[in-house]
């Protein structure tokens, strides 16, 4: 493999830091990033476009002084619009739509953060899915065993991430959409607080407030730098996430104290959670009492039966907008333009009245209260990351017939992250379990807007049980 060897030895901010030295130049990086997207991807299929020419020519004409100047970087094929680049959502219903004219604002802050875009990632039609196996463009596989799925819908960042292609990449979470594709393959996987980081200019929101955009990440260190580099308001924003004390690049490695740290292995949903993962769950409770933490076993006084339906109607809601959104087409989708359950769920939309959609939105509001009284106990929840280990490839796929047998296998999976999309509170993916070859993950959550002990305790936990050197075969 040609490239810049020593490559794979460093997080974003270690790469910007051998540039910031003048040990390496963007360039070199560049090219070391690309060699090993064409010599990795054809195995799990992470990266649907591809923009080298995009990403020399910003370095060619001069990159900002940000904290990741000259760090590779890859976009998910969703949400984040990039002025001239086309946006196909995995969907053959937008695969003409018109590329946007402007960066978004959270573009924006990346590239002046000094982030260097050279592709898109793979992605689940409409981002309607926890695993990544879009028709459009194929599925992507994950990179410790490529029988399985890499989540969704930001498997494409996931993979790439895993299969050590570059150290970070762009992501967006609507119910476990970071997350769960950070727990299938190894990484560290943050939502953000709800408005945390702005949709400006395109949406005030996504998903009804369930949407959130960020990244997955190799380390801990690397997302709140990242975070750091975007978060804020922008102009018109419906609501803002309360204002952070200080940098959350100065919260990884300080002082958590002694924190009050609860931890629950019962789904909201019910759905029953295998042994590898309530392991790891154990595992990290212990440990977070032998870092002199006051841990307890307690289950949040929540409406849980009413967290997978108050997600489904918003989403269905959604859906039938997406179905209508292509300038292009002047029309909405038909159903032989897009997949099975994308139809089906905005089928179900159609069926959605505006006071469900009002009695969705107080449920979730209603359920938000109910963690913010929990939280004034409890400074962080423990939970699984994911109730089963990446399943194979085509159990959840989107072209499955029965739409409600779709979302009882969505949820069965992943029955821990939509609960607080929901709430809008925080929520992180650390693997610090294993099971045989494949990454087993623990979620860690805190109050609304405290992103900072999130990172406190996160960093604290990556130092006593590193995963950094932990890689596929298919990366050593």
């Amino acid at each position: 493999m040609t490239g810049f060897g020593e490559y794979e030895r460093y997080d974003g901010l270690g790469l910007a830091e051998l540039v910031a030295r003048g040990d390496i130049a963007p360039e070199e990086l560049m090219e070391a990033a690309i060699a090993r997207v064409e010599a990795r991807n054809p195995l799990v299929n992470a990266v649907t476009m591809k923009l080298y020419d995009f990403g020399r020519r910003a370095i060619a004409a001069g990159l900002p002084d940000g904290p990741f100047r000259g760090v590779p970087y890859l976009m998910k094929d969703l949400t984040a619009s990039i002025a001239g680049v086309p946006m196909t959502r995995s969907s053959r219903y937008y695969a003409d739509a018109p590329a946007p004219t402007a960066d978004s604002e959270h573009v924006r802050r990346l590239k002046r953060a000094g982030l260097v875009v050279f592709g898109r990632t793979n992605t689940c039609e409409l981002g309607l899915s926890l695993t990544c196996e879009p028709q459009m463009h194929g599925a992507t596989k994950n990179p410790w065993d490529p029988t399985r799925i890499s989540g969704g819908s930001s498997g494409g960042a996931a993979a790439a991430v895993g299969a050590r292609m570059l150290p970070m990449a762009h992501a967006t979470d609507g119910f476990g959409s970071i997350r769960a594709p950070a727990a299938c393959c190894g990484l560290v996987g943050l939502k953000p607080t709800r408005g945390r980081n702005t949709m400006a200019p395109y949406t005030g929101e996504g998903l009804g407030g369930l949407s959130a955009e960020h990244a997955v990440t190799l380390t801990v260190r690397d997302s709140a730098a990242l975070l750091d580099a975007t978060a804020g308001a922008g102009p018109g924003d419906p609501y803002v996430a309360p204002p952070l004390a200080r940098s959350l690049s100065s919260e990884v490695g300080a002082d958590p104290g002694r924190l009050r740290i609860a931890f629950t292995s019962v789904a909201p949903n019910g759905a029953k959670v295998e042994a590898d993962s309530l392991r790891t769950l154990g595992e990290t409770a212990k440990l977070c009492v032998d870092l002199g933490h006051h841990v307890e076993e307690v289950k949040p006084s929540i409406d849980g039966e009413a967290v997978v339906p108050t997600f489904l109607t918003l989403a269905a809601a959604n859906t039938v907008v997406n179905l209508g959104g292509n300038p292009a087409r002047g029309r909405p989708a038909r159903e032989d333009e897009v997949e099975r359950v994308t139809w089906a769920t905005g089928q179900m939309g159609e069926r959605v009245s505006g006071a469900d959609y009002v009695r969705a939105t107080q449920t979730a509001h209603r359920l938000g209260r109910q963690m913010a009284a929990f939280h004034q106990r409890w400074d962080i929840l423990l939970t699984p990351g994911l109730a089963t280990l990446p399943p194979k490839l085509g159990l959840i796929d989107m072209m499955l017939g029965d739409v409600d047998e779709y979302w009882r296998r969505v949820f069965h999976f992943s029955p821990f992250t939509v609960w607080f999309n929901l709430t809008g509170q925080p929520a992180m993916m650390l693997p610090l379990g294993v099971a045989g070859d494949l990454p087993v993950a623990v979620q860690l959550v805190a109050r609304y807007g405290d992103e900072a002990t999130l990172f406190r305790l996160a960093a604290q936990l990556e130092t006593a049980r590193p995963w950094f050197d932990r890689r596929p075969a298919i990366a050593r």
